[in-house]
């Protein structure tokens, strides 16, 4: 009788054992599935040049937001109302459309809607990471985007120990890759975590150097926004 339970109890052991497998090969599956979806690539046209963008199958909901605001035209003619020089650019502000006076705020505009958060692990704040723009968690704990606005980092090369001290900052564990990536082309690390990063940056390179270097309102007066002194405006399309 004994042995009959033992037999049982090893059988019903290996079966949960089995299921728990199958279940992590079928994340593992389903993971492998998406990582390999073709991607699809915008372009962002500017005055300096284009630069094109491959979304993230890994973030549908920012992928089909941006796909369906680019195929309506919203983004066509509207500004990079915001440049930060050697941290990141920002634009999809709906207030910049048409003529924006000097010493108008831009970055309050949004749509009826938000985007819940989806932060991926995978994705770092790169040089070039296309990331949903919010408030700010300390204005917007949910991490949810501006169904609207976006941001794309610049940033500057980073050594290994500062990724190091970043990680503990933000609770981020850092790949061997992630890191040489952020060692080669540098990026923006504090936004790890707190942020969707939703695309990423494929050509166009000397575009993104070019913007985040132009002359802001803020470089004349501490006073006044980070708002380039030349209109930076931008015609988006999906590329096939």
């Amino acid at each position: 009788m004994k042995n009959i339970f033992f037999l049982l109890l090893l059988l019903s052991l290996g079966a949960c054992n089995t299921s728990s497998t199958e279940t992590t090969t079928d994340d593992e599956a389903a993971k492998a599935i998406i990582d390999n979806m073709p991607r699809q690539k915008v372009k962002i046209s500017t005055q300096y040049g284009d630069m094109v963008f491959e979304l993230f199958n890994q973030t549908p909901m920012h992928r089909d937001n941006f796909i369906k605001l680019t195929k309506e035209g919203f983004y066509n003619d509207l500004m990079f109302h915001r440049v930060q020089s050697n941290f990141m650019i920002q634009g999809g502000d709906p207030n910049s459309k048409g003529e924006v006076k000097p010493e108008q705020i831009l970055g309050d505009g949004k749509l009826d809607y938000t985007i819940a958060p989806e932060i991926n692990a995978d994705f770092v704040m790169r040089q070039g990471a296309l990331v949903g723009f919010h408030e700010g968690v300390g204005k917007n704990p949910s991490k949810a985007s501006n169904a609207a606005q976006f941001m794309v980092i610049h940033g500057q090369p980073l050594k290994a120990y500062q990724l190091q001290d970043m990680s503990e900052k933000n609770s981020m564990q850092y790949t061997p890759n992630q890191i040489m990536l952020y060692e080669k082309h540098g990026g923006s690390p504090t936004l790890d975590g707190k942020y969707t990063i939703f695309g990423q940056l494929v050509e166009g390179q000397y575009v993104l150097d070019k913007i985040v270097s132009v002359k802001t309102y803020r470089m004349q007066d501490g006073t006044l926004p980070d708002r380039p002194v030349e209109d930076i405006r931008m015609q988006v399309e999906l590329v096939d």
